[in-house]
């Protein structure tokens, strides 16, 4: 068992919460696939109102906190050595597309011994599954997937050491975004060598799965702090190598990079 703490408990809590209007809305985005406004501002209102819920919900449990999200952007707290990180909606444009594979993300900072504020906690869920990815720092990650009566169970990642063996998740830079080139030859690199590339469209559950040992590795840039920040917690608690591919911290470069300790290099060769 991971002898869940209580704020882990909290997190958990208001994302669960958002995720029954979510699931609502995304009820609704397949019907709204035929109207010719399209669903658009439809499913930016969701997301708007899941941020809000968990919003009130974090900060009923833990006033003077400060936050840090997608829609709102930062909230100074009263509180300045913690910090939630949330994004209430990753993989929206598959939200969009009525494609079930979106999260909510949900990762807190925290200042210790008067260091700067670092995650000590991460979960990530899928409401469409309903699998629940969590990590404290120094306790292990874990899922729980609804199955098996509720009981945790601890996230161990692949060990595959042979690249040709290997499933690696990337994404694609948006259209608009520097950075198309360069990726197409990282991409070339890797997929000529290992057994496939996936691109599922919500890094959260990127660094999930790869925890889970669905994928090898992971790799992408241009990311924001709420697209990584719980998943970075529960890659580095699986056991995970996770670094950022222009140095520094990867929730703040936003340029990431994950594997198991022997194919890390190899990855990293191939992309850096």
């Amino acid at each position: 068992m991971s002898g869940m703490s209580a704020i882990m408990g909290v997190m958990q809590s208001a994302a669960r919460k958002a995720s029954r209007n979510l699931l609502r809305d995304f009820g609704e985005v397949e019907t709204l696939q035929v109207s010719r406004k399209g669903p658009a501002d439809f499913v930016s209102r969701a997301d708007r109102k899941a941020e809000r819920t968990i919003h009130e919900e974090l900060s009923r449990a833990r006033p003077g906190y400060g936050f840090l999200m997608e829609e709102a952007g930062e909230i100074e707290g009263s509180d300045k050595s913690h910090r939630f990180i949330v994004d209430p909606l990753d993989g929206t444009t598959n939200f969009l597309h009525g494609i079930p594979h979106f999260a909510i993300s949900i990762a807190l900072e925290r200042e210790i011994d008067g260091n700067p504020r670092e995650l000590v906690a991460g979960m990530v869920y899928n409401p469409v599954t309903d699998d629940m990815w969590f990590a404290e720092k120094g306790r292990g990650a874990y899922i729980n997937d609804g199955t098996r009566g509720g009981a945790d169970r601890r996230l161990r990642p692949a060990q595959r050491t042979d690249f040709s063996d290997c499933i690696f998740a990337t994404g694609v830079p948006f259209k608009g975004r520097p950075g198309h080139a360069k990726f197409l030859k990282e991409l070339h690199k890797v997929m000529g060598t290992s057994a496939g590339v996936r691109r599922f469209g919500a890094a959260s559950l990127d660094l999930a799965w790869t925890a889970a040992g669905r994928y090898d590795g992971f790799w992408e840039r241009g990311l924001a702090p709420w697209d990584v920040a719980a998943g970075i917690v529960i890659a580095r608690e699986a056991g995970l190598q996770v670094e950022s591919l222009s140095g520094g911290n990867p929730e703040e470069t936003g340029d990431i990079i994950v594997a198991n300790e022997t194919i890390f290099p190899m990855l990293e060769e191939r992309v850096r």
